[in-house]
């Protein structure tokens, strides 16, 4: 928790950074993430060859992470020591520029008004932007499938995860949290290239993102249809690769009531993935169905938040 703040305080400073992201929006230039993407490729090429990738994995996680994270949390401190408002308003905009519930609106719900449009070529198009599958030759309804599974995973990863740091340890806790979960998402493949460099920054976000998933599953049966999202969590999601986005979606497609999950194309060849979720496949309408989740989620979360802090003063 952010030291010396009440859980009122805290509660608004989340509701501000979530407004300043809806209103704001991601920095269309200069946009502090894709300033680290291209640390983190700077690094991998330099490193990851050779031998011991394992241990260069870590020191490029470090290298990638741990500077930046310790510049927010001396930046926050400073500005505490100046004016107390000065550190809060910093906390706020570190938040902001951590989140990306808006970003998720702003890329996923087109493809739906592209499917439902009946553009394919251009639900496609926009569907590639966003997963690492191949959607060149993709049905209607392996778009709307993916959208979902986007929108659900990370809504705890750009959103809940996020918040969750936020509250345990401010600023520098979403930061670290979001560029630890960025490095896991360009460097934490099973790839030959990936498998041992990419490691550390995969087991990393799984520990970051344990307890977080889990709020989210949890947050997703609540809102929507709670004993399918309990059974599809219990059955399905220890079938799924990671320990985290199985739980997540599997509770989010029976919240849905929606079937996710199953063949998908990645570097040519098919990959059978487990079935998740319950009822029909997924359709242009469900991304809509599924952005709702995600943002009644996020007001969920605030109102926690708030009343948690309504309690404890």
């Amino acid at each position: 928790m952010l030291a010396g703040l009440n859980m009122m305080t805290i509660a608004v400073l989340a509701c501000v950074g979530i407004m300043l992201d809806l209103l704001l929006g991601e920095a269309r230039r200069w946009h502090p993430l894709v300033g680290f993407g291209r640390l983190a490729s700077w690094l991998e090429r330099r490193l990851n060859h050779a031998d011991v990738r394992c241990l260069k994995g870590v020191g490029a996680w470090l290298l990638a992470v741990g500077p930046i994270t310790l510049l927010s949390v001396v930046l926050t401190w400073w500005l505490a020591t100046i004016n107390l408002w000065l550190a809060l308003l910093a906390h706020a905009l570190m938040l902001y520029v951590s989140l990306g519930l808006r970003s998720l609106r702003d890329h996923i719900l087109p493809i739906s008004l592209a499917l439902q449009s009946g553009d394919l070529a251009h639900a496609r198009l926009l569907t590639g932007r966003i997963v690492s599958r191949d959607t060149s030759q993709s049905s209607e309804q392996e778009l709307a499938k993916a959208g979902v599974e986007s929108l659900l995973e990370n809504g705890n990863d750009a959103v809940f995860a996020t918040l969750f740091w936020f509250v345990i340890a401010g600023g520098p806790g979403a930061i670290l949290f979001r560029l630890a979960n960025t490095l896991d998402a360009m460097w934490g493949y099973r790839s030959a290239r990936y498998l041992h460099f990419g490691w550390a920054a995969a087991r990393i976000d799984d520990g970051l993102n344990l307890i977080p998933a889990r709020l989210t599953a949890i947050s997703y049966a609540a809102l929507g249809n709670t004993r399918q999202a309990w059974r599809c969590w219990r059955e399905q999601a220890p079938q799924w690769s990671s320990p985290n986005a199985g739980p997540v979606m599997a509770a989010g497609a029976g919240a849905l009531q929606v079937s996710l999950g199953g063949a998908a194309v990645y570097d040519n060849a098919v990959e059978e993935r487990p079935v998740l979720g319950c009822g029909p496949l997924a359709g242009g309408l469900d991304i809509q169905r599924a952005w709702q989740l995600v943002f009644k989620t996020t007001g969920l979360w605030l109102m926690v938040l708030v009343v948690l802090g309504v309690v404890s003063a």
